[in-house]
């Protein structure tokens, strides 16, 4: 095998996840689906966030950047896919994969310390509602959210530069769909084990950390509750929280899958497909839940869908006078 140390103009092969069989075709088409409804309504919820008055609360501006990493995520991974099937190509420049790492760890990085803010806000809100506009100020509330993209973008940078600095061999065939560490160390021609030791502290930390302080949170609002003598104040608590948990779920269960279990119970295959469910799907069912749960963001999204009706009707009806009456 023909070493370089100088990863720069090198390109890489990304063996991808779809083939051209008549089956792949018809999963592209359901990727391709995905990814512009996840675009489409991440876009929209922001969109909706910042307009409707009623939602400018800080839970709602950390859903906000919420939907905000997640259109990010699929622009990271998708397109590049998606283009590369279409043209029947599968090379990435080093620029291109490097891109990819230091983007995939900082908006997963982030996530991950993002949906613990939330829970700390949903705590507050429960727990303590008198002291609410207090403990959750605006201030606490951005640096929350800085502090969320900043650990991201640190990790990331560190995985996306160590990375890129090894060396690699003649063969650079990443057998995945995007670049992403894990696969891409494998192809070095040198000894990345104490890398790869750090880089599992590293997942270790940025999963179980925000997972304790969830689970804090959550043993501190299940108390709360189950101390309440309303039974409609306990369903308006947990209605409150059953969709950030949703959201959790999904997002900590396929994070944890990938990067917690042992290498003999991995499979390349496997974790393709379970990257591809929190890359591309998981994105688009964010926005579902909540606006499917919420009951103020339904309200927001029913008064807006009744504007933009009442625009267009009032637009017409001014079409038509004007038409009848030049």
């Amino acid at each position: 095998m023909e070493n370089t140390n100088d990863t720069t103009g090198i390109n890489f092969i990304l063996l991808g996840l779809l083939n051209y069989t008549q089956t792949h075709i018809f999963f592209f088409s359901v990727v391709l689906m995905t990814f512009l409804t996840s675009l489409m309504s991440n876009i929209f919820m922001i969109m909706l966030i910042r307009m409707d008055s009623r939602l400018c609360t800080p839970m709602y501006f950390l859903l906000s950047q919420l939907s905000l990493m997640d259109v990010m995520l699929v622009l990271t991974v998708v397109p590049k896919m998606v283009g590369n099937y279409l043209m029947h190509i599968r090379s990435i420049s080093s620029a291109g994969c490097g891109a990819q790492i230091f983007l995939f760890v900082t908006l997963e990085g982030g996530e991950c310390f993002l949906l613990a803010a939330m829970a700390y806000d949903r705590y507050v809100a429960i727990c303590h509602p008198l002291r609410y506009p207090i403990l959750m100020n605006q201030k606490l509330c951005l640096h929350m959210t800085a502090g969320s993209w900043l650990l991201g973008g640190v990790d990331g940078l560190m995985q996306a530069g160590v990375t890129l600095s090894f060396p690699y061999c003649h063969s650079r065939e990443i057998n995945h769909f995007f670049c992403e560490a894990p696969s891409l160390v494998c192809l070095a021609c040198t000894d990345t084990m104490i890398f790869e030791f750090f880089m599992y502290i590293c997942c270790v930390l940025m999963l179980l950390i925000p997972v304790s302080f969830i689970l804090a949170s959550y043993g501190l609002i299940l108390i709360t509750v189950l101390r309440m003598h309303s039974a409609a104040a306990r369903k308006k608590a947990f209605a409150t929280c059953s969709s950030h948990l949703a959201v959790v779920g999904f997002f900590y269960g396929t994070i944890i899958f990938i990067y917690m279990r042992p290498k003999s119970y991995r499979s390349v295959a496997h974790d393709k497909v379970v990257s591809a469910f929190y890359t591309i799907f998981t994105p688009v069912l964010n926005p579902l839940i909540y606006s499917v749960r919420n009951k103020e963001v339904k309200g927001a999204l029913r008064i807006s869908v009744g504007k933009f009706s009442g625009e267009k009707k009032l637009s017409s009806l001014v079409y038509a006078e004007n038409q009848y009456n030049p």
